[in-house]
């Protein structure tokens, strides 16, 4: 039995195990780093130890120093959530050896599991379906075509030392095979000195699928349905689902039966995932499914099992570490449709840059109704550099799957989060894509779609509650519940003419409104937007608008800010700010200024002072959340200042190379 647990991770995962170890009445031991000392799991753990800095490698990834903790602080057992050491045999290891119940696999499954090209041969002995293809020695021309044609078109032929996309070729026809193999051969040899090739099936229109599998230690292992897993950017999971789209009782039995029989392979015990890769090129089969790895953790996107299970993943993980078997599987059934879109802090509208930093404002959804929120960041707490950039875990729970996707299409409109900018409206985008409604879904879907899904920095509703909220701050008005209270003619029958200016970014906005009774119609250049029946309300802090779109609801909440007004809608929040006497000399300026657009750690300087550079020239490299970042330079021109050095720590909006001047010619 476990009467104390050890958390080894910080964040909506600590917490989320906390919860339910909570109310199944075990203490919890809290680790921390001291970027974290004020972290919400930290304040709600029973017990909570400082084990080092803010880098994970001297804090949350030190498994001898979380093992001392445990044994210090009298833990029966250790849960290490996901990522970190969660995966980690030695650590596994270490707690056995250490008598701590270790909340998970055995170090021999983790290991099994870990390399990928073993575990795919332990997989084909235990007769799961794996991706066909040749990985052998002899690489003669007609062996190499003798494979392919066994493995049927399309194939894939890949340099074994490969990367970059370099010494690769798909090849869609047997008469195509050995020119293919040719110039694949050629390019990986001028490429990588080595010439040797391997073939894989190629999938078309990959979608990715999972099970949910749970092993006993009485070699019991049951599955709790699947998950798919498509949307995803690049190779992240983006949004989750269960169950799968297109699934059939066939091939759920056939892909079902087949992780089952991946777990017993390696007698696996506690929570575990199999993936699949799937062939979506059409509708779901039998034989078209193929075994690509097995994670040996709790999932991130494990509360849409829980959802249309109702199964608690954690409180049956507890159960089976201490002993406990796991339920009958004719005891497991599924319900209705789950969703789970991951609210990252990045901003789509600059290619996805992490976005850190305080969380001055931070309105989740409510908790109400088919809608779940699990996060580990409170408002007026921060995204930190040093750790993964997800704010919170959005689920939704209805009937049928078109239900769950407007109802999380609902829940992300309730979202406001600043300065740190996130991907909300990118995620509401996805989840109303007429595609993605119709069940079009493939790992390629949001490269495909990507422009189409990222929200506008600027938009036309959000701009022109703006100027709405400018007009009744500044107006004599005092009825904040009818935003046409405003005494300035607004009710005539002419409509009046009225509007503001806003800095939004780097761009100057201007926004001119007609008002006619409730209706409004709102202008920024040659782009027009009419919204009826507005209704509003509000106070000193901000107000709440609601319109209608072509008969479609939009609603906006506007904070006010001391710099601006901050509109939060359709799950997207944007900085309105005042315009300043200077905007247009300080845009200027910037022109020749390139500043860190988040904070994070300079790794290479690629000029100094007096450089000549040309316009796309990378100038210096940024890492920021475990990610290298090229900033280039705005113009071609010559360098004056470099501000920093390599190694340097910098804040968002600091001066890293300032360039010359630019004069005009004799």
């Amino acid at each position: 039995m476990i009467n104390s647990l050890l958390i080894a991770n910080r964040g909506e995962i600590a917490r989320r195990v906390m919860r339910t170890a909570q109310r199944m009445g075990i203490r919890c031991i809290a680790v921390y780093s001291e970027a974290d000392a004020q972290a919400p799991h930290v304040r709600e753990a029973d017990e909570a130890v400082l084990i080092g800095p803010a880098a994970a490698s001297e804090s949350y990834l030190l498994g001898d120093k979380i093992i001392e903790v445990a044994k210090q602080t009298g833990a029966d057992a250790i849960h290490p959530g996901y990522g970190f050491l969660s995966e980690n045999a030695e650590f596994a290891e270490a707690c056995a050896a250490n008598d701590i119940i270790f909340v998970g696999p055995s170090a021999d499954a983790i290991r099994a599991m870990g390399l990928k090209d073993q575990a795919k041969a332990l997989m084909e002995r235990a007769e799961v379906p794996v991706t066909p293809g040749y990985h052998e020695e002899n690489q003669d021309p007609d062996v190499l075509k003798a494979a392919a044609d066994k493995i049927g078109y399309p194939v894939l032929i890949k340099a074994v030392a490969g990367g970059g996309g370099k010494g690769m070729r798909k090849v869609d026809a047997a008469e195509d095979f050995l020119s293919s193999l040719e110039s694949c051969k050629r390019e990986a040899s001028k490429s990588f000195s080595d010439d040797r090739v391997l073939i894989e099936k190629f999938i078309t229109n990959p979608r990715h699928i999972e099970v949910q599998v749970f092993g006993d230690s009485r070699g019991r292992v049951i599955h709790l349905y699947e998950r798919d897993c498509s949307l995803q950017r690049r190779h992240q999971k983006v949004i989750e689902e269960a169950p799968a789209p297109g699934m059939t009782p066939a091939v759920r039995a056939a892909m079902c039966s087949a992780a089952i029989n991946a777990a017993k392979a390696v007698n696996y015990v506690g929570a575990g995932t199999v993936e699949f890769i799937v062939d979506g090129s059409g509708p779901l089969r039998e034989d078209g499914f193929y075994f690509m790895e097995m994670n040996t953790r709790l999932q991130v996107e494990h509360p849409v099992t829980e959802e249309v299970t109702g199964l608690d993943l954690v409180e049956l993980q507890l159960h089976v570490a201490s002993g406990g078997s796991v339920p009958e599987q004719n005891e497991i059934s599924l319900q209705g449709h789950a969703m789970e879109a991951r609210l990252y802090a990045e901003d789509p509208q600059s290619g996805f840059l992490p976005s850190t930093g305080p969380l001055n404002i931070l309105r989740l959804p409510d908790e109400d109704d088919g809608v779940r929120v699990d996060t580990g960041v409170e408002e007026g707490g921060e995204v930190s550099l040093y750790y993964d950039p997800m704010i919170a875990k959005v689920i939704t729970y209805d009937h049928d799957r078109v239900s769950a996707a407007y109802l999380m299409a609902e829940a992300l409109e309730e979202l406001a989060v600043w300065p740190v900018k996130t991907n909300g409206g990118f995620l509401r985008n996805c989840v109303l894509h007429p595609d993605f409604l119709d069940e079009k879904l493939t790992t390629g879907f949001i490269g495909e779609r990507e422009a189409d899904l990222i929200p506008p920095r600027v938009d036309l509703v959000a701009a022109g509650f703006a100027a709405l909220t400018s007009i009744l701050e500044n107006g004599d008005g005092s009825d904040y519940a009818d935003p046409f209270a405003v005494a300035d003619g607004w009710r005539m029958n002419t409509s009046a003419r009225l509007g503001d200016r806003f800095e939004v970014g780097e761009e100057t906005v201007s926004v001119a409104l007609s008002l006619h009774d409730e209706d409004m119609s709102v202008s920024i250049g040659d782009e027009t937007l009419s919204l009826e029946g507005i209704d509003g309300s509000g106070g000193e802090e901000g107000y709440f608008f609601q319109a209608a779109v072509d008969d479609a609801a939009v609603s906006a909440e506007v904070d006010f800010l001391e710099e601006g007004y901050l509109v939060s809608s359709c799950g997207h929040s944007e900085l309105y700010a005042f315009p300043h006497p200077d905007a247009a000399a300080d845009a200027a300026e910037a022109g020749g200024v390139i500043k860190a657009p988040m904070p994070g750690k300079v790794l290479a300087l690629n000029v100094s002072s007096g450089d000549t550079v040309t316009k796309g020239q990378a100038l210096v490299v940024l890492e920021a959340m475990k990610m290298e970042h090229s900033l280039p330079a705005p113009r071609d021109g010559v360098i004056g200042e470099v501000a920093v050095s390599t190694g340097d720590q910098v804040a968002e909006g600091d001066i890293l190379v300032a360039m010359q001047e630019e004069t005009a010619e004799a």
